[in-house]
Formats: C-alpha cells, sequence, structure tokens
C-alpha cells in the first residue's frame, strides 16, 4: 500500500505539500484497514542512538517490514541497512534526505528518532505524504509545532503515536487506575523527578563535524549555522544546546511530565510556570572558574506549573545526584542511589511511585508498601499498539496520540522559556524564597529549594559566585497557546525557520 510517488518539487512549501497529499485517491488507499497478510512498509529516519530500538522493534513486528532507511550521516546509515538487511533478509533503501524516502513506493510508516528540532517538520510531510507517523518524544521542539502535528493527524486522518512508551505499560497503566478509583485518596499534586548526572559536553570550540554528515540537512528546519559546531560530540551532545535540543527537561522530562498528567487527570495546559534554576557546577569539576561548557540549556531546573485544582512540580539535576535527595524521595527511590527519574503522586491517603517504565509502587500515609504494580516489554508493547492502529484505522486505540504528545512536551517547553526569559535574573537563594511565597503551589516550595540548594552545594557549587537563575511567573492561556503580557516569553513558542523547511502554522499543515 503506498501513494502515488511526489515530486521533490511537491515538498517546496507547505501548500504544494498540502496539495499533493489532498489526492483523494492516495488518501482512501491508506484509509484503509491492512489485510491479515499484508506487511506495512517502514521507514525510519535518524539511526544513530534511539533509531537503533526503532529497527529492532519493527523488525521484531511480523506485521511490518523496513523498507527505508534515512540518516544524513552515510556512514552510519548505510551500517545501519546492512544490520537490517541481515535481520529481515531483504535490505531497505538508503537515503540521507528525508523528501527522497516519501517519494519511494511501499511505504506506510515513517518513525522519526532525529534530533528535537527536526521531529515536527518531518511528521507533517510525513502525513501530508500519507503516512502514519512515529516520532520519540519530544515531538516538538517548540509549542508552534506541537499544534502543527495534532492539526496535521486530525487533517490527514494519520495514526500518530508519541514514543513515551509508558502509555503501553500495563504497569503504569495500572497505576493510574489505582489512583483514578481512589486507591490514595484525592490526588491533586505530583513531583516528577529527572535527577540524571549529565557530565559537561566540554568547552566551547571549533570542531569539526564528521566526515559523512551532510550538516545542511542535518541543520534543517534550524538556522544555518557555522558547520564548525561549539560540541565535541556532534551526535548526542546537541540535546544541551538549544538551537537544537531541549536539555534534560525536554529530553528525560516528557516521559515523567507524561505519566504526571495521566495521573492527576489534566489534558490540558498549566494556566502558569515558574521556573529557576541554571547551568551549574562544571567550573567546580573543572577547578577552573572560567570554564564555559558548550551546553546553554539548564542541568538544574525547578518548574512549577499550576492547573488550578491540580499541581506539578519538575526537578531535573544534571550533577552528581547520589547524596541530598531528602528523606521524601529517597522513601521511594532508596537512599544513597545515584539517577532518580520517575514520579511522585501525592494522594489524601498515601502515595504511588513510577521509579521505572515497568514498576510503580503504592504506598499508605507511613510510606508503607500497599501495592506493585509490573509489566515487562514496554517498547515492544508500544510499536504493537501502534501498528494495531495503523491496520484499523482506529485512532482512538492509540495510547499515545499527537495531542498526548503536544500537551506532554509543551509542560518542557513551557519549563524551559521561563528559565530562558530569567537567566540573566541571577538571584540568591533568598531572593528565590521570596519569590516562591507568592505564587500559588500545592507543593512546599521552601523545602524544595532547600533541597536543591543542598544538592547544588555538595556538588561544589557557590552559589554567591555563580548564582541560580530566577525565570518570571508567567501566565499562560491554555485554549489560545499564548502567554499573557509577555512577548518575549510569546516569541519563544516559534522559532526562526530556514527557507525550505518551514513548520507550518496548524490552519496551514
Amino acid at each position: 500500500m503506498s501513494m502515488p510517488k511526489l515530486s521533490r518539487r511537491q515538498f517546496g512549501s507547505a501548500a504544494a505539500a498540502t496539495i499533493a497529499a489532498a489526492s483523494l485517491p492516495g488518501v482512501q488507499r491508506f484509509a484503509r484497514a491492512a489485510g491479515p497478510n499484508d506487511k506495512l512498509g517502514v521507514c525510519i529516519v535518524g539511526v544513530n542512538s534511539r533509531g537503533n530500538e526503532h529497527i529492532r522493534g519493527f523488525n521484531h513486528d511480523p506485521r511490518t517490514e523496513i523498507r527505508a532507511i534515512v540518516d544524513i550521516d552515510e556512514s552510519v546509515g548505510k551500517q545501519r541497512v546492512a544490520r537490517v538487511s541481515e535481520m529481515q533478509g531483504s535490505k531497505p533503501e538508503f537515503f540521507t534526505d528525508v523528501r527522497d524516502a516519501l517519494e519511494m513506493n511501499g511505504l506506510d510508516i515513517l518513525t522519526c528518532a532525529t534530533p528535537n528540532h527536526w521531529h515536527a517538520l518531518m511528521g507533517v510531510w510525513a502525513m501530508q505524504a500519507g503516512k502514519d507517523v512515529y516520532i520519540e518524544k519530544p515531538i516538538s521542539h517548540n509549542i508552534h509545532e506541537g499544534r502543527a502535528l495534532v492539526a496535521a493527524a486530525k487533517k490527514y486522518g494519520r495514526m500518530f503515536q508519541t514514543g513515551t512508551q509508558s502509555r503501553s505499560s500495563s504497569a503504569c497503566q495500572d497505576a493510574v487506575k489505582f489512583i483514578a478509583d481512589g486507591g490514595i485518596g484525592e490526588v491533586n499534586f505530583a513531583r516528577g523527578l529527572c535527577y540524571k548526572r549529565r557530565k559537561s559536553i566540554g568547552a566551547l570550540g571549533d570542531y569539526p563535524i564528521p566526515e559523512k554528515v551532510n550538516f545542511d540537512l542535518w541543520s534543517g528546519p534550524a538556522t544555518y549555522t557555522d558547520p564548525k559546531v561549539t560540541r565535541k560530540q556532534f551526535h548526542y551532545d546537541w540535546h544541551w544546546q538549544r538551537h537544537y535540543g531541549n536539555g534534560d527537561l525536554g529530553n528525560q522530562g516528557p516521559h515523567q511530565t507524561d505519566i504526571a498528567r495521566w495521573g492527576l487527570g489534566v489534558d490540558r495546559h498549566p494556566n502558569s510556570v515558574l521556573t529557576y534554576g541554571g547551568r551549574l557546577g562544571y567550573q567546580a569539576e573543572r577547578k577552573d572558574p572560567n570554564y564555559v561548557d558548550a551546553g546553554d540549556t539548564g542541568n538544574t531546573e525547578i518548574s512549577i506549573y499550576d492547573y488550578g485544582d491540580k499541581c506539578l512540580v519538575f526537578e531535573t539535576r544534571g550533577l552528581d545526584c547520589s547524596t541530598t535527595s531528602g528523606d521524601e524521595i529517597e522513601s521511594f527511590f532508596g537512599k544513597g542511589k545515584g539517577n532518580k527519574i520517575g514520579v511522585i503522586f501525592y494522594g489524601s491517603e498515601g502515595y504511588l511511585a513510577q521509579t521505572s517504565y515497568d514498576y510503580c509502587a503504592a504506598f499508605d500515609k507511613n510510606k508503607k508498601l500497599i501495592k506493585e504494580f509490573k509489566t515487562r516489554n514496554v517498547g515492544d508493547a508500544h510499536f504493537a499498539n501502534f501498528i494495531d492502529a495503523c491496520q484499523s484505522r482506529d485512532a482512538s486505540q492509540l495510547n499515545a496520540d499527537a495531542k498526548t504528545g503536544h500537551l506532554s512536551a509543551a509542560v518542557s517547553h513551557l519549563g524551559n522559556i521561563s528559565y530562558y526569559v530569567g537567566e540573566e535574573n541571577r538571584v540568591s537563594p533568598a531572593e528565590i524564597s521570596k519569590a516562591l511565597e507568592k505564587i500559588k503551589s500545592l507543593d512546599n516550595n521552601q523545602e524544595t529549594l532547600q533541597r536543591t540548594v543542598e544538592h547544588l552545594t555538595a556538588n561544589g557549587v557557590n552559589l554567591e559566585k555563580t548564582p541560580l537563575s530566577l525565570g518570571p511567573h508567567l501566565k499562560f492561556d491554555p485554549e489560545a497557546e499564548r502567554f499573557i503580557d509577555n512577548d518575549e516569553a510569546n516569541a519563544m513558542l516559534t522559532r526562526e525557520y530556514r527557507s525550505g523547511f518551514e513548520v507550518p502554522a496548524a490552519e496551514n499543515v
């Protein structure tokens, strides 16, 4: 099953691509359910890291066949082609440009594991070309892009799955149902944690890009910068440069913000956000007060989100996490351990903690274990759920559709925006404490601040010489998806796009 071949010129603008995709014969062919003996043709884009799991997952499912591999690094892409050929007994086509792949016959699905700045445009193009889409989290680099994906999935009737695997974890599903059924009483507050050690990515400098990388295509929607990039490790450390990535709040974070929203039952954006934090500690590690890390996203961020009657706090820590987590958090994640990634729900009658994709546990008010939730093979279940929907053409089957991905990614985007707007507002912990007294929150904001200060101090951070940044308390209109009375913050809801790589507004997809 495939649409008639589209010329490259049809991808030159959103309007031309829309006209091409609106061809009724093609759309109708893709809208029918696949027969029991039909294999769905898969194109996997971005195969240097997370894309390897896409290769494994879609090769594992007998209903799909990998027919195309796309990567801007020719050496990496061709290695994966050889691997897939050996795994499935047939050789996929290789492309460096996703637009060429979308002209290929026999493709039904596009999966995307590229850097974040490419996610949305690739998804829009694929849905306009009649493909179902699976995109890794975060599905967007900004809120404008997330809304475009939601609109495209609806307009073209495409199945869209967000790569937040916990939505297909029976452990998480059962735990969320337990919360909804009153298992720990009334739940209005959740704390998401990304206590995940991230070392410095190196000092600023001119490093050559890998020999076989097409940097023009790699840049895609992002404005073109000097190809002598400022990070030493080209293929992963873009996460910590905001021009391409979203820091750990937008990298690891969307898994936990998604679970937190799910358990709280909030299917909307927050009413306000405030973030304080910084990119701190690397000077102390290097014993060089003048050291400048090449990253410019926060490695420490505390974001407070007000949903009216519900509240979410997300804590990001990138330094050593083996100490100063506090008794409350260590009760659920263990004492003396390093990384702590998950969500804690606070109920009137107890707590529930998600500590991995395949494990959750409920506790009474004395933090005594009362119930466990376990599962296995979460990733396979998530891929299978997507393929089920691709065959049935029933979007209600999807565990993590475009709207789900958009709302959960937006939590990260909004938190980062508060940090970016207030980045130069460097203040003392005492000044942050005063600001926190004035905002609505269901957390004990002072205790969270104190834990954060203790964590930084334990990692050698001198908060007088390298103080925290305090972002503004930004009010947000969830329906209009705009900040109220803050032009600087609103400008960050989208970005400047390169000509020919513009992500269209939702009304223009």
